[in-house]
Order: structure tokens, then C-alpha cells, then sequence
């Protein structure tokens, strides 16, 4: 069986049948028990002040039974079944459309690239106010989501406008099969690859390899390593986890799970010849919102030192879910194993300890300006590598003295009269400068570090060793 891990809804699709272990009391304690319960169900569907749907009842009876058991037992009915079954596949019929919502109205983030969407010129920033003809206005984004999405080859016609102000215009758009890409890459500081991987899906693994592939014909000989980001990373697959550490590994235990009995211990290996990294440096990031299989790949790059973990303490979900079909087109959800890292780590309610902590930070520019060196300082020794320098040499008058003079400063706050301009000229990039730093994003502290401990490595490997 495939499992599936999550921070919050962690699943296992079954391909077998499933073996149920008889509960150890007797069965007339059991009997008694039921009984109980079929006692309180009709009382509550006799008595209770407005009637209730038996099914209803039924449903929250099972959801007691398993949420009473851990955080992420749980029943789903048909609907949440389906919509799981979407989620781990990472595709379905629809139009390409990552959507919020903003005061009441649904507001297009982006389009997704190659998508009836993005073929139809739907751009970030649009609003839309219809769906076949019917207003959403102050519909959930749950529902208007549903709506949008269908069978592939069914059309649906948006009423969209271009901001609040715009006038609306009508797109149809035939529906297809929508890949939603869990990886994300990109160039950082012109030699490092950058990748993000939102989530453990069937989609991750094709991503993660077009990645590496675009990254490497992109900066060739110059990649110095890769920022593999999974901060915020919920879990997903567990096949999809192992398949991920593989991409960095060629060889040695990924995870291991152990279930109710001693005997259900299973090792998952990687497999030679996978490793698409080629021994390439790895720093991974990590936070509290790294979770379950994002946690795996974590700790068995780190067992292997294969990976350098940067960030902060992860979450802590070390157990396995089994999705198990039921009669109604539901399913439960059931924790069924626990996970341990090569090292035979659990991480349950403890997570990954980073390699180095790394905690959120905004990063300043000190002023440095006017602070002396030991070169500046009279009487300075100096380089035995550059004779022309001697103890009794004159320091140059455009050295700056032991003390800076606060005369610098003042002057240049208060420019020659005979320069009228110059006090303009000279005020503008300040104020500039003022407005640029206001509309530049914030700069990624965590992401900052990694990029500069790969630097670093880099820098060590090419030394000339003498």
C-alpha cells in the first residue's frame, strides 16, 4: 500500500486488502458497549430539541471515535474523499486558476503557465464576478473553486474584471487536466540553484527532475550547489518523499516504519544509480512548518550528511496514515506505523534539529563609512609583503585619522552656497534610496545564509592545496 503523510491530513491510498486484528476483549464486553452506543443514538435522534439526519449522527459518531485517538485519525466522507484523492495526485479538470479572496470578492494570484487560463490572457490582479452567468460575490472560495472546476473538455464561461474599476468582460474556457507544480525553481546569486518544493504530490518527482535538468543547462559549470527550500512543506506522499531523497542519494536506508506489531518493520533503500544531484552541495531549509514527509527527506539527508539543514526546529509529525476505503465512497483515515530515520530517529512531537539555526531576521546595512582600519592608525606596522611601506612613512592626508573628524559629515550636509544645485542634487538619491527600500521586497535571511554558506564550500573545494 501507498502511504501518505501530512502535517494535518496525512494519507494512504490501499492497492490490497487490508488485515484487521481482533480487539482483545470479550466479545460480550464489546456487545455491551454497542449496545450503549445504540442506546444514546436513539435517544438523541427521539429527543434532542430539532431533529437530526441519522447519517449525520453516524458520521460525527465515527469522527468522535477516531479524532479521540490521535490529531490525525480522522473520517471522510465521499465528498473529502474525492477531493483528498485530487490533492495527492496533484492534478484535476479545471483551468489553471491560483485564486484568494479579497473583501468579499474571488481575485486571480496567477495563472498557471501552458493552462486554458493563462491561454486566455486571465491575468494576476482580476477579479471574478461571474460563474456562468451567476454572481459569486460573497461566495466561500471553497465553492467558487468547485464551480471552476470539471471534467476535462466541459466549458465554463467567467465574467472577470480587470481591477475593481474595470468594466467586465466574459471568457469561455474549456476545461482540462490541470497539473498543479509543487516545485519551483530559480537562479540565485548568479551559480546557486534554488529549489521549493510546496508538497509531496504525484507531481513532485517529474518537477524536481525538470528542475535540476534547467538548473544544470543554465549555469553549467558554475552551479555551485543547491537551496533546497522546505519551509512550510505540510508532507504529502511518503512514496514521494523517499523518491526525492533518492534524487540526492545513492545509497543507504531513506526511512524506516514500524507498526503495532514488532514484526511490521519495513526499510525503504535508495536505490543506485538515482542520484540526479551527483554529489553536488546540498543546503536544505527548514521551520515549524516542516512536516511528515518533508521531515523524512530532512533527517535522511542529514543522517547521510549528504545535506546541510539550515532553519529552525521542524515540526514534529513522525506517524503513517492509511487511507482505508469504505462501503459509502468514504474513507478513514488511520495511523497506522511510525517513522524513524536512518539513524533510527523518531521525530514524533520533537522534529529535526537544524544543523545551524537559523531563525527569520531582517537584514540591515551597517553604516561604515569613517571607520578607521589598523593600516589608517599612525605609526601603523607594516605588510612585510609590501616594502614600500614603512613604520616612519607620512600618513597621506586622505587617510582618515584615528578618530574620524565630524567635519565629513557635517560638510557634506551643508553644500557650498556657490552651488545652489548641489543641496538638490545632493538630497535626491537619499530620498530615492528612501523609496527604493520601501518597494523592494524583504530579503530572505534564512535563504541569505544558505546562499552564502554555499559560497563558502565552494570556495573551500577550489582551494590549490600546497
Amino acid at each position: 500500500m501507498n502511504k501518505i503523510l501530512g502535517a494535518v491530513i496525512a494519507t494512504a491510498l490501499i492497492v490490497g486488502p487490508i488485515s484487521y486484528e481482533v480487539a482483545q476483549s470479550k466479545p460480550s464486553d464489546t456487545y455491551k458497549q454497542l449496545d450503549l452506543f445504540a442506546d444514546v443514538f436513539e435517544i438523541v435522534r427521539n429527543q434532542y430539541f430539532q431533529p437530526v439526519a441519522d447519517d449525520k449522527l453516524v458520521e460525527a459518531s465515527i469522527n468522535g471515535m477516531l479524532s479521540s485517538l490521535d490529531p490525525h485519525s480522522s473520517y471522510m466522507n465521499p465528498k473529502d474523499t474525492a477531493e483528498f484523492s485530487t490533492q495527492t495526485k496533484g492534478e484535476f479538470g479545471g483551468l489553471g486558476l491560483e485564486v484568494t479572496q479579497e473583501n468579499g470578492l474571488v481575485k486571480v494570484e496567477s495563472p498557471i503557465d501552458d493552462t486554458p487560463a493563462a491561454r486566455a490572457n486571465i491575468k494576476s490582479g482580476d477579479l471574478i464576478t461571474h460563474i456562468d452567468g451567476e454572481p459569486i460575490v460573497g461566495v466561500p472560495l471553497n465553492d467558487a473553486v468547485e464551480k471552476m472546476r470539471g471534467a476535462a473538455g466541459t466549458t465554463i464561461k467567467l465574467t472577470l474584471r480587470h481591477g475593481i474599476q474595470g468594466d467586465p468582460f466574459d471568457v469561455t474556457l474549456t476545461r482540462e487536466v490541470i497539473k498543479v507544480p509543487s516545485v519551483r525553481s530559480r537562479i540565485e546569486a548568479d551559480n546557486v540553484g534554488y529549489i521549493r518544493i510546496s508538497s509531496f504530490n504525484e507531481q513532485t518527482q517529474p518537477g524536481l527532475d525538470k528542475a535540476i535538468v534547467d538548473l544544470k543547462q543554465q549555469l553549467g559549470p558554475k552551479l555551485s550547489g543547491y537551496v533546497l527550500d522546505l519551509r512550510n512543506n505540510p508532507g504529502g506522499l511518503l512514496n514521494s518523499a523517499i523518491s526525492v531523497s533518492n534524487t540526492f542519494l545513492d545509497q543507504g536506508e531513506i526511512v524506516s516504519t514500524r507498526g503495532r506489531n514488532p514484526e511490521d518493520v519495513e526499510h525503504m533503500d535508495a536505490k543506485p544509480g538515482l542520484d540526479k544531484a551527483k554529489g553536488v552541495p546540498v543546503v536544505v531549509l527548514i521551520n515549524g512548518g516542516t512536516a511528515s514527509a518533508a521531515e523524512i527527506v530532512s533527517g535522511a539527508l542529514q543522517d547521510h550528511h549528504r545535506a546541510i539543514i539550515m532553519g529552525t526546529q521542524s515540526f514534529g509529525k513522525g506517524s503513517v496514515q492509511t487511507v482505508i476505503p469504505l462501503k459509502n465512497q468514504g474513507a478513514m483515515r488511520l495511523t497506522t506505523a511510525e517513522y524513524f530515520t536512518p539513524s533510527g530517529r523518531s521525530i514524533q512531537a520533537k522534529g529535526i534539529t537544524p544543523d545551524i539555526e537559523v531563525k527569520p531576521a531582517k537584514i540591515e546595512e551597517l553604516e561604515q563609512a569613517g571607520r578607521p582600519h589598523e593600516a589608517d592608525l599612525k605609526g601603523a606596522l607594516p605588510n612585510p609583503n609590501d616594502p614600500s611601506k614603512s613604520v616612519n612613512a607620512p600618513v597621506p592626508a586622505a587617510q582618515a585619522p584615528a578618530t574620524p573628524a565630524p567635519a565629513a559629515p557635517q560638510a557634506s550636509a551643508k553644500p557650498d552656497a556657490k552651488a545652489p544645485d548641489a543641496k538638490t542634487a545632493q538630497a535626491k538619491p537619499d530620498a530615492d534610496a528612501t523609496q527604493a527600500e520601501k518597494a523592494a521586497p524583504p530579503v530572505d535571511y534564512q535563504l541569505a545564509r544558505a546562499i552564502d554558506l554555499l559560497h563558502g564550500v565552494a570556495m573551500f573545494n577550489s582551494r590549490t592545496v600546497n
